[in-house]
């Protein structure tokens, strides 16, 4: 442990409601969905108006909409909070080259390996110009934890959401950690909790009392030492720059051989359930599935299936895993199966793009005042996305406020504009055409966005408000 809090967390609050809120005048201050927003839809992230309907991430999209149906919802863009999340990295690595990103609105950074800090106050003053810095580049707030290590400082970003900084400084971390209950430490699940819970411990201080031989004896020799030290505030992983996973899989090995073939089904099944686990406690998703197959003959095969997307939702594996092993005969005996996911990265496309097929879009109160358009079929080649950017040759810029039953609603507006007035056109009106989004920050250059990545699935979308 280090005797100064120079180990940086930053956490972009509610990053891509809140992209959306700094791009969309008409929705600051009001409750925002981003996500899938077919049937197998989920929440990518919800605003902070939102959450206090108990709408959150990972939830189903349909639960949501019964939780905040006046909420506005969003197909996710992808390339634009990439672009956007470069920006803010690229602050990250000024204060140092030790930058470890967990995802696109979250890091560590370790400010003693780049000269930024050597004591408390020199980090404090690091993390408020961070702050700064953030907010006039992108116009969006992030909240920074400062600790002697990266557990204490994600610990302290949690606690300084949204929009604030906390430093936990060295000496007061037990005092500290105590009373929290013990999901607040690095790989305390669900599952490992409510057997902790059962056992009799709650809180950190439980941990500690148990002692490091009854944590080994209820969870194992490798989890049971991880939590006690991490009890005792005890943290020695290092920031490190560079943190690749090219690929996730489990697999297991069998006493005697399985001939049945309803059984190597279920053990696949099974497989591919905890390969999703471990993917989702990394906070990724992948696009190639894997299935792996040792018969009884020591011969190994493998198979594998592409998707559209990422995905981390455990229906769409177990069903790729499913279609991969009808291609494999197992007749003669299976000595080991494995399934596994690559191709990995860190966002959910796959469920986030959940396609509706034949959903039609609930108007929304603005729109039915809108200009009335004789109802035709929409063209498929012609996709607009809840949320996204189009420009007109005669309004200009503005986004899909919804669409369906061949119409699409627009409101016309700029991030530096007052909320704008909204229109409603045929889906194949000659003069709509998608369009590159704007940057956040007026006078600042477009930020890059790739423009193809940025609409690589309005395809899979359905038509929805």
């Amino acid at each position: 442990m280090r005797n100064a809090p120079t180990i940086l967390h930053l956490d972009m609050d509610a990053f891509f409601a809140s992209v959306e809120q700094a791009s969309k005048p008409s929705l600051r201050g009001k409750a925002v969905v981003v996500g899938g927003l077919g049937p197998r839809g989920v929440v990518a992230t919800a605003s902070y108006e939102a959450r206090v309907f108990g709408v959150h991430s990972a939830m189903p999209m349909a639960q949501a909409r019964r939780l905040a149906p006046n909420a506005a919802y969003l197909v996710p863009r992808f390339g634009l909070y990439r672009a956007i999340s470069e920006q803010v990295m690229g602050l990250l690595r000024r204060l140092s080259p030790l930058v470890e990103p967990l995802s696109l609105d979250e890091a560590f950074v370790d400010l003693e390996a780049g000269g930024s800090a050597w004591d408390e106050q020199s980090a404090r003053l690091s993390g408020v110009k961070l702050r700064a810095d953030i907010r006039a580049v992108t116009g969006l707030t992030g909240s920074v934890g400062l600790a002697a290590s990266k557990m204490l400082a994600k610990i302290a970003s949690e606690q300084a959401k949204p929009d604030g900084l906390v430093v936990i400084e060295p000496g007061t971390e037990r005092a500290l950690l105590g009373p929290m209950p013990v999901r607040t430490l690095p790989g305390v699940g669900p599952a490992t909790g409510d057997h902790l819970r059962r056992a009799g411990i709650t809180t950190v201080d439980e941990i500690a009392e148990a002692g490091e031989d009854e944590l080994v004896r209820l969870l194992g020799k490798a989890h049971g030492h991880g939590l006690y030290a991490m009890a005792l505030a005890h943290d020695e992983r290092p920031v490190v720059a560079e943190r690749e996973t090219k690929s996730v899989s489990v697999e297991d090995t069998y006493d005697v051989d399985i001939h049945d073939r309803l059984r190597v089904g279920l053990e696949v099944q099974r497989l591919a359930d905890r390969c999703v686990g471990r993917l989702r406690g990394g906070g990724l998703s992948g696009r190639t599935i894997v299935l792996k197959v040792r018969r009884y003959d020591f011969s190994t095969l493998t198979r594998s299936e592409t998707l559209r997307g990422p995905t981390d939702d455990p229906a769409v594996v177990r069903e790729a895993a499913a279609r991969l092993l009808e291609s494999v005969d197992t007749t003669g005996g299976v000595r080991l199966l494995g399934v596994g996911v690559s191709g990995l990265a860190d966002y959910t496309q796959e469920d986030l793009f959940a396609q509706a097929a034949g959903e039609r879009a609930d108007a929304s109160p603005e729109a039915a005042v809108a200009e009335p358009v004789p109802e035709q079929p929409a063209p498929t080649e012609r996709h607009w996305p809840s949320g996204h950017d189009v420009r007109h040759t005669e309004y200009g810029h503005g986004w899909v406020q919804g669409s369906g039953l061949g119409r699409v609603t627009v409101r016309f507006e700029t991030p530096d504009s007052e909320p704008g007035r909204i229109r409603t056109f045929r889906v194949d009106d000659p003069a709509l055409e998608p369009a590159d989004p704007l940057p956040l920050v007026a006078g600042r250059a477009e930020t890059h966005c790739d423009r193809e990545q940025d609409r690589a699935a309005p395809a899979a979308v359905s038509p929805d408000t």
